[in-house]
């Protein structure tokens, strides 16, 4: 009866254990990185569209290396939870308003203040300058790193009676997100603020818990059907919403250099189309608003737009040194084009 030489048998083993090893190794390399991007709006909003370029453009050019999976509506986390998932590495990234982001970085809420901006070329302008850098820099002590601005529009008032004066709100419970800037502002009408995750709207709206909402985007309404159970709105421009597309900073900065530079080049493609399409979505949603009928759409002249700023305007003061004066001053000055 032969024996197997022990050592011949310790060193086939190695050599087995060492080949699995290394299959496994190569296995694993092979494994695209998976990025999950959770949303709270429908695909056919600027943010939804932009997820979509997103994931399109890196299946294009990452090929089998980079995975972008889209979950909109609020389908995979609503936004008080989206936060808690970047954090933990459940999702790779979110692009919140920036309403959601202010525990992080007082700096964030300067995006709260209301009527800071003219139009959506003034945000632009501020966003592409220092002071936007410096925000989206503003929270790595958190583990968030903001990587891009994803514009929305400017913010309008609904509510089932007319808001045509800022004393027509007294006493509304108005819904907000959770942002104490935007709850002041709200308070500044003596209007009750009510802060409610997004996909709860619809039915506060419907069930009488809000008598209407302190500012959200065309697009938004319309996609989101706020426009049926709100009997009025109001093109009120009171303030800018806007996204900001944000990461785990750990995460984002352990990706491979070649890919993390691909990804940020597409990024910087995806950001522009979102930012140059936001306009033509939010004016085709109040053009289908208005033709739906059930809801009339209010206009309102300068002077009535000018009351509005003037009730609201204490809030800017209050925040102003919070935030950071030079960074007030800094959006005020991106008014008037260079």
């Amino acid at each position: 009866m032969s024996l197997i030489n022990p050592k011949i048998l310790a060193g086939a083993i190695g050599v087995a254990i060492l080949m699995g090893g290394v299959a496994n190794a190569q296995a694993q390399a092979q494994d695209p990185i998976v990025i999950k991007f959770s949303h709270v709006v429908a695909n056919d909003t600027p943010k939804g569209q932009g997820a979509q370029l997103l994931q399109k453009l890196v299946k294009e050019r990452l090929g089998d290396k980079v995975k972008i999976e889209v979950y909109p509506n609020s389908s995979l986390y609503d936004d008080t939870k989206g936060l808690n998932a970047l954090l933990t590495g459940d999702v790779q990234l979110l692009a919140p308003s920036m309403a959601k982001l202010g525990e992080y970085s007082p700096s964030v809420q300067l995006m709260d203040l209301p009527f800071l901006f003219d139009d959506m070329e003034a945000v632009t302008r501020f966003e592409q300058g220092d002071g936007g850098k410096q925000i989206l820099e503003s929270m790595q002590d958190n583990n968030i790193l903001g990587l891009a601005y994803w514009h929305n529009g400017m913010r309008q008032l609904t509510s089932n009676e007319p808001l045509i004066e800022p004393k027509d709100a007294r006493g509304m419970k108005l819904r907000v997100e959770p942002s104490d800037v935007l709850a002041a502002q709200i308070n500044e009408l003596h209007a009750i603020p009510r802060k409610m995750a997004f996909g709860e709207v619809y039915q506060g709206m419907q069930t009488g818990v809000i008598d209407g909402q302190g500012g959200n985007t065309w697009s938004n309404i319309y996609t989101q059907k706020w426009n049926e159970v709100q009997s009025d709105m109001t093109e009120s421009n009171n303030g800018v919403l806007d996204y900001m597309l944000i990461t785990n900073a750990k995460f984002w900065n352990g990706l491979p250099d070649d890919v993390r530079d691909t990804l940020d080049d597409i990024l910087a493609e995806v950001t522009e189309s979102v930012n140059s399409k936001a306009d033509e979505l939010n004016e085709q949603a109040k053009k289908d608003i208005i033709a739906a009928g059930g809801t009339e759409v209010h206009e309102l002249s300068p002077e009535q737009v000018k009351a509005w700023r003037d009730a609201m305007s204490p809030v800017l003061d209050e925040y102003r040194d919070e935030i950071g004066s030079d960074l007030v001053d800094a959006a005020q000055q991106s008014n008037t084009a260079n």
